[in-house]
């Protein structure tokens, strides 16, 4: 794999789940025949929006099979291998490899946060690194795991010959500049949201994580063509359109809006797992109208 496949769009795709709360495999299917007519570089399976902190470990490795057998041949799979300690991490990157995977995407361990100081964390992402069959993107999410990475600890790991790019859901482009800045042209910087893909992309970013890419494919698409070409007037007037949407389905009302968006629009997506409810019915009008206003969904 190359540095350059780790440009463009990727979206985070939700774990498909049936009545009984198990994983539906033939709806995974079916939405990813969908996606694969779109000009994604690939996919994230075992993101936040793929409820990855919902799956134990047997099913991890299945969905990854899964999206692998599925996906276009030359889209690339991003699996979320993160777990609570490094040997464990360590384990999960190797069979996530040998499920399929093609890269490795590592939330920093943070149940003992006070105590994830800059020398443990560059500790634990090396070990990971060092004993990882494939590429790792460093995944900072800080609205989740209460630890964002400082930019220091993402320059210095930079270097490692196995750490391949990180994944910044922080929302903080002028650390995303001082990342580009500090390190060599191949390390990968991707937008962890479409609120903020075009100033991502405008100091420097290769592309961007979104979930909003799972129902507004051409849109996200787009932004990132037209800034790849300079357009950025256009480029802007789509970010615009498209920042109630994405904080609908991100910031606001989460997976559950995001699956509820899935089912309008004719993909699957179906209940959340448990404890996430579904998205309440006296809701779903009022998101109908969001995307309409965003122009994912037809009047």
């Amino acid at each position: 794999m190359d540095s350059s496949d780790l440009r463009g769009v990727f979206p985070p795709i939700p774990t498909p789940f049936d009545a009984e709360g198990d994983i539906d495999r033939d709806a995974l299917k079916r939405n990813l025949t969908w996606w694969n007519d779109q000009a994604f570089s690939g996919y994230v399976v075992l993101g936040s929006n793929g409820e990855a902190a919902h799956l134990v470990e047997s099913e991890k490795l299945a969905l990854i099979a899964a999206v692998r057998a599925a996906a276009s041949e030359d889209r690339i799979v991003i699996a979320g291998t993160g777990l609570l300690f490094t040997a464990a991490t360590i384990w999960l990157t190797q069979q996530a490899a040998a499920a399929g995977a093609d890269v490795a995407l590592v939330l920093p361990p943070f149940f003992y946060r006070g105590l994830m100081t800059s020398a443990v964390l560059t500790e634990h992402f090396e070990r990971v690194a060092d004993a990882s069959p494939i590429p790792i993107l460093l995944y900072n999410m800080p609205a989740n795991t209460g630890i964002d990475l400082p930019a220091s600890i993402i320059i210095d790991l930079s270097r490692h010959e196995n750490v391949a790019g990180v994944k910044d859901s922080s929302g903080n482009v002028a650390k995303l500049s001082e990342i580009r800045h500090a390190v060599d042209p191949g390390f990968a910087i991707l937008a962890g949201s479409a609120g903020f893909l075009l100033p991502a992309l405008s100091v420097g970013a290769d592309g961007g994580v979104l979930a909003l890419a799972n129902i507004a494919p051409a849109a996200c698409l787009e932004i990132f063509d037209l800034a790849t070409a300079g357009e950025w007037e256009k480029a802007r007037a789509i970010q615009n359109r498209l920042v109630r949407a994405n904080a609908t389905i991100t910031r606001r009302w989460g997976v559950p809006a995001l699956k509820a968006a899935m089912d309008e629009l004719g993909l699957y997506g179906g209940p959340p797992r448990r404890p996430l409810l579904p998205l309440a019915d006296e809701l779903r009008a009022e998101l109908r109208e969001i995307l309409r206003e965003a122009c994912i969904l037809e009047l």
